[in-house]
């Protein structure tokens, strides 16, 4: 990697600090280099500069809006042996905890970033003689996202679709039980999908769904701080329902009460929310049944139960 490292960076001081870690999916380094300090994520897998490459495109987008704090991707790169490794800026972290209530304002301002765009677009629109500049940023009225992106290592499909529940049914759900039927032959989890995509939109009803620029990801292990502030890495964004980002928030521990008070400060709860949060938990569910095998099974069916029952 060192050398790999020197002629990608043109820098001739390239050594790894700290101890090297592994996530559930990529091994990841610190490294110290003639330019400062980098940090390297790599991964053997065949998909695994398409990965990257989807991470690179979420980060730029979430720091596009001035919102959130997150590292700057610097490239992709072949590893010789195969794979790819993403180079990023190097941030000193810690497990959030006092600045907990911060992240959770600032996620409710991504969450809104594309809605105010909306209502300045409608603003504008009343102004005669008024026209948006080349270089500002533009409202997204649909979901989607203009590449791929992976939540793990399953790449996600992003085309554009007008309508929530048919991308999320068709887009998110559907995609992972094809790949539970494919590699399980599940007869249970075909019999309660095949219930469930009926009742779909019944879960949404008449809500105006505005496309929110999400991080996909959200859960406690890619939320960090420093003294600063916080911050958040390993995204997987697409614009989708702001709902969805909330669901592994919940399921795995790590935040406390005041991340989710100073969310719904400014996003409070919709009718219907919990119920939604608990279909978008079973996307969560399937998604590790997918990547980490049938110890999932149990409580990804149990989740589409409850949801059933509550229908």
């Amino acid at each position: 990697m060192e050398s790999l490292l020197r002629s990608e960076l043109k820098t001739s001081l390239v050594r790894a600090f700290g101890s090297s870690g592994g996530g559930c999916i990529s091994h990841g380094q610190g490294y110290q280099t003639d330019r400062g300090r980098v940090f390297v994520k790599s991964n053997a897998r065949s998909q695994a500069r398409e990965m990257f490459e989807g991470e690179v495109a979420s980060l730029e987008a979430l720091r596009s809006t001035g919102i959130l704090r997150v590292p700057q991707p610097l490239k992709v790169v072949a590893l010789p042996g195969g794979g790819a490794a993403l180079i990023m800026e190097y941030l000193a972290m810690r497990s959030l905890s006092s600045h907990s209530a911060a992240l959770g304002d600032q996620i409710a301002d991504l969450h809104l970033y594309n809605q105010k765009l909306r209502e300045k677009v409608k603003k504008e629109e009343k102004t005669v003689g008024k026209g948006a500049g080349a270089a500002e940023p533009k409202f997204v009225d649909q979901f989607g996202f203009h590449t791929v992106t992976c939540c793990g290592y399953i790449p996600q499909v992003n085309e554009w679709q007008s309508d929530w529940p048919t991308f999320f049914a068709r887009q998110r759900l559907q995609i992972q039980l094809d790949l539970i039927e494919k590699d399980y032959g599940d007869r249970e989890a075909r019999e309660l999908w095949s219930q469930l995509q009926l009742k779909i939109p019944e879960l949404f009803g008449d809500e105006e769904i505005v496309p929110a620029l999400l991080h996909g990801d959200l859960w406690a292990g890619n939320m960090a701080e420093d003294d600063s502030g916080p911050m958040v890495f390993d995204p997987a964004s697409f614009y989708g329902h702001s709902e969805f980002d909330l669901a592994i928030s919940f399921m795995f521990g790590g935040l406390d009460s005041s991340f989710f008070s100073a969310y719904h400060r400014k996003i409070p709860q919709a009718p219907g929310f919990a119920r939604r949060l608990q279909l978008y938990k079973v996307f969560n569910y399937v998604n590790h049944w997918n990547h980490f095998g049938s110890g999932y099974r149990g409580v990804s069916l149990g989740a589409m139960r409850k949801l059933l029952k509550s229908l």
